[in-house]
């Protein structure tokens, strides 16, 4: 700039000092980072939506403690996932906020003696609120010490890559032939070097691996700030690896399982192709394994005047029974289910039908697909 313009070149430092100049750069640049990571955060969910809405009246089981629990729509599960990576998105924007705050004029510690706009830098920088308000540091010391946007990009990064790890944990579960619920395309897997019979789900164990990277760096940034008098200090320099680090392991993650979950786009076609294939059959079959409408009988039979600690014993008689004669609930005849209790009539058999489990739900936030459609509509409109 000196040589271009002369001494006006000399005169661009004037106010300012590395500590406040590199505090803004970083908050610059994670501000266009945390946009690309929201827009990220996006496709996933638009991924997961699309697969959502060709599966509504898939029904495979719900687990707790790994163990078949209830019917639920295959939908309704993936929604679930839907309604973290929003979270997730909303916590970035959150973020995003303070971390859109000028420190510049906070010069080396003190602020400066020029008479500097420091309000006009920041409108000027963009770095302002929803209704257009300069957001200014408002301590000098502060100003170029603080890194607590950095950690909380990386704690809200985190949390994000943890939803990622449960997804990619069930997604191994689902893929392997104990379950045989889903395939991946072929891209997102390898084979074994040995066994050709193997696809080994890659993408999913290395983002589950990944994770534990992200919050290695979420504790690294801590533990740098935990020891720091105010203000500037060396150790700050140690902040740059981890968050850029944290920045493209968590970019690249979301990309490719957007992919991975909804498929890429054929420019020929203009469809997409790839993504998650679904097994109906094997889900219908592992959720007839666990009785998984044991509770729907108990309901039944407290809608029938028993109290439900009864209706719990009862059911329990009758599960044992259906498990000695190795059939489900909803296969037992209705002569051996009315020794349980006189109160069941030839109406029982709707609700031990997966199905009707699954209709009988019809509460907001429920698994009747009724319920699971108009998720899809609310997330559709809020993504649009």
């Amino acid at each position: 700039l000196t040589t271009l313009v002369g001494d006006a070149g000399k005169r661009l430092h004037t106010g300012r000092s590395r500590n406040d100049q590199v505090a803004t750069d970083v908050r610059l640049w994670l501000r266009s980072e945390m946009d690309l990571i929201i827009d990220l955060l996006a496709d996933l969910q638009k991924s997961l939506v699309d697969v959502a809405e060709q599966n509504v009246e898939v029904i495979m089981p719900g687990f707790t403690h790994l163990q078949v629990a209830q019917p639920v729509s295959f939908a309704h599960h993936l929604l679930a996932y839907v309604e973290m990576f929003g979270r997730d998105a909303e916590r970035m924007s959150d973020v995003r906020r303070r971390t859109n705050r000028l420190p510049l004029g906070s010069a080396a510690l003190a602020g400066t003696t020029y008479p500097l706009d420091r309000e006009r830098v920041a409108r000027t920088l963009g770095m302002v609120d929803e209704a257009g308000n300069p957001q200014v540091c408002q301590n000098s010391l502060d100003g170029v010490s603080d890194r607590d946007f950095a950690i909380e990009f990386t704690a809200a990064a985190s949390l994000c890559m943890v939803h990622i790890s449960r997804f990619s944990e069930e997604l191994i579960l689902w893929m392997s032939q104990n379950f045989g619920f889903v395939r991946i395309a072929d891209r997102f897997t390898t084979g074994s070097s040995i066994m050709p019979q193997k696809k080994n789900p890659d993408v999913p164990e290395l983002a589950r691996g990944k994770t534990g990277r992200v919050v290695g760096h979420l504790m690294g940034l801590i533990t740098l700030m935990k020891g720091q008098p105010l203000a500037y200090n060396k150790d700050n320099q140690e902040d740059k690896e981890p968050l850029f680090d944290t920045v493209d392991t968590l970019k690249d993650t979301l990309r490719i399982f957007s992919e991975m979950v909804g498929g890429q786009l054929n420019p020929a076609t203009g469809q997409k192709e790839g993504g998650i294939t679904v097994n109906p059959s094997a889900m219908e079959a592992a959720v007839k394994k666990g009785y998984a409408t044991a509770t729907d009988l108990a309901d039944y039979l407290v809608k029938k005047g028993l109290p439900f600690r009864d209706a719990h014993e009862v059911v329990a008689h009758a599960v044992k029974t259906a498990q000695g004669l190795d059939v489900d609930l909803s296969e037992l005849p209705l002569a051996t289910l009315q020794k349980f209790d006189s109160r069941i009539e030839a109406d029982v058999f709707g609700p031990l039908s997966l199905q009707g489990s699954l209709n009988a739900r019809n509460t907001l936030g429920g698994t009747a697909p009724v319920q699971v459609r108009a998720q899809i509509a609310r997330h559709r409109s809020r993504l649009a």
